[in-house]
């Protein structure tokens, strides 16, 4: 079976979640002997790793791409007059089409599968230069067409929404209703969606019922596969016996990821502080905004921002606890998959945990008011016992529910359905 592959990042080195799952996706399909086409935008620092790709796939192809604040005030105005989400016309360039197009047009592909909802746009048949293509692929066969969300993105938005500035809330609620829209859409086309938990399938669900008269009934076609990581490659690590430091981590250019970090500074560090003097917070992440970087000043000798760095280990070895504040998101967040394998105590949200399958108080302190997180955050530290429970049980979690050799067996049935049906397929 030959799979175009579409993914709108070079999903290596794995330093941000959705690499990391499109990653062991990738990796499992060319272990289950499938031909995979990757293409991909690429941008200039990626290029580099191209080479790893080629090693799992078939074929790797890329279009470069470039991002500027300028464009993106265009690209979001065009948003206003199509009628589709800001993100998806950002990502809707002409080379990627013609990219889709060239090789659907040469080569005999099976199956579409659309990694993300931008790249979903260039497996929807009314765009005019995809749907020719598609009409004259090779014996009149359209390829099975699986959608594998890593979110349902509507509802990231709608969340931000709640914690944003007045004057940006209108925006961010006509965004919000216009992604739900797209992804109902885009749900309803395509013959597979893979949702990676279950609170994201009954949100993709309620997208696709948002743009259909029939209200219920739906999310057959929407299976779940959650989120896997290399338990092999991620070892538990020796943490420091007196450390008093908290580590926290993730791309700090992604706003839910800054604006939960930001909370937890601004509302909970500082009661922490309060009652233990001798804490300090390492922020770890690639793009950090210009705020993160006078937290330094504002917290002389207790708050580091590294940005990114290479290698994690030494920073866990030399924390006591991690933290994941998350406010507003969806889907799973790789970074409590990955502190669970290394075995790290753990800080989370509620919004953090879902889709999770930990249990609170067995392998993770859930806390959600700055109160309670900063209660949990003490706890950890002045308890080395509950905190070694917490990482041995989330370690053992990570090795026989989240690794990816367990997980991505669940796509097994998906691809089997799409060379069915792919086999029965004419025009």
């Amino acid at each position: 079976m030959h799979i175009l592959f579409l993914t709108q990042i070079i999903p290596y080195p794995l330093d941000a979640g959705p690499k990391v799952k499109t990653w062991h996706v990738l990796r499992y399909l060319a272990q289950q002997g499938y031909q995979v086409t990757l293409a991909s935008f690429v941008r200039p620092e990626e290029q580099q790793y191209v080479p790893v790709l080629e090693e799992v796939c078939y074929e790797v192809i890329t279009v470069p791409i470039r991002r500027s604040r300028l464009s993106d005030v265009l690209y979001w105005l065009r948003s206003n007059f199509t009628g589709r989400p800001f993100l998806v016309e950002r990502d809707d360039l002409e080379g990627m089409r013609e990219l889709v197009a060239d090789i659907l047009a040469r080569e005999n592909i099976d199956v579409i599968h659309a990694d993300q909802l931008t790249m979903a746009q260039f497996g929807l048949s009314p765009k005019p230069n995809l749907g020719n293509t598609l009409e004259k692929v090779s014996d009149g066969n359209i390829p099975y067409r699986i959608f594998d969300a890593h979110n349902a993105v509507w509802t990231i938005v709608d969340r931000m929404k709640d914690n944003a500035p007045w004057y940006l809330k209108p925006i961010a609620s006509l965004e919000a209703n216009r992604i739900k829209r797209y992804e109902g859409k885009v749900v309803k086309e395509f013959d597979q969606t893979l949702a990676v938990a279950e609170p994201d399938r009954l949100a993709l669900n309620e997208a696709l019922a948002s743009i259909s008269q029939n209200r219920g009934g739906y999310g057959n076609s929407i299976t779940v596969v959650p989120i896997a990581v290399d338990t092999q490659s991620l070892q538990p690590v020796n943490r420091s016996g007196n450390s008093k430091n908290i580590v926290t981590l993730g791309t700090l250019h992604y706003p839910p990821n800054a604006d939960g970090i930001r909370w937890f500074v601004n509302e909970v560090f500082p009661r922490v502080l309060a009652q233990e003097p001798g804490v300090t917070l390492t922020i770890i992440g690639k793009n950090p905004p210009s705020d993160f970087l006078k937290l330094q000043e504002r917290y002389p000798g207790k708050i580091e921002v590294t940005g990114y760095v290479d290698d994690l280990t030494p920073y866990f070895e030399q924390s006591a606890i991690s933290v994941i504040a998350v406010r507003a998101g969806g889907g799973m967040r790789v970074r409590i998959l990955e502190a669970f394998a290394r075995g790290m105590p753990l800080v989370t949200t509620t919004i953090g945990l879902e889709g999770i399958n930990a249990e609170p108080g067995n392998q993770v302190l859930v806390k959600d008011s700055p109160e309670d997180f900063a209660a949990g955050v003490l706890q950890l530290l002045n308890d080395p016992r509950l905190a070694s429970k917490l990482a041995e049980n989330g370690r053992k979690l990570a090795e026989q529910v989240y690794d990816w050799q367990v997980v991505l067996s669940q796509m097994d049935e998906v691809y089997k359905h799409a060379s069915k049906i792919r086999g029965g397929r004419n025009v």
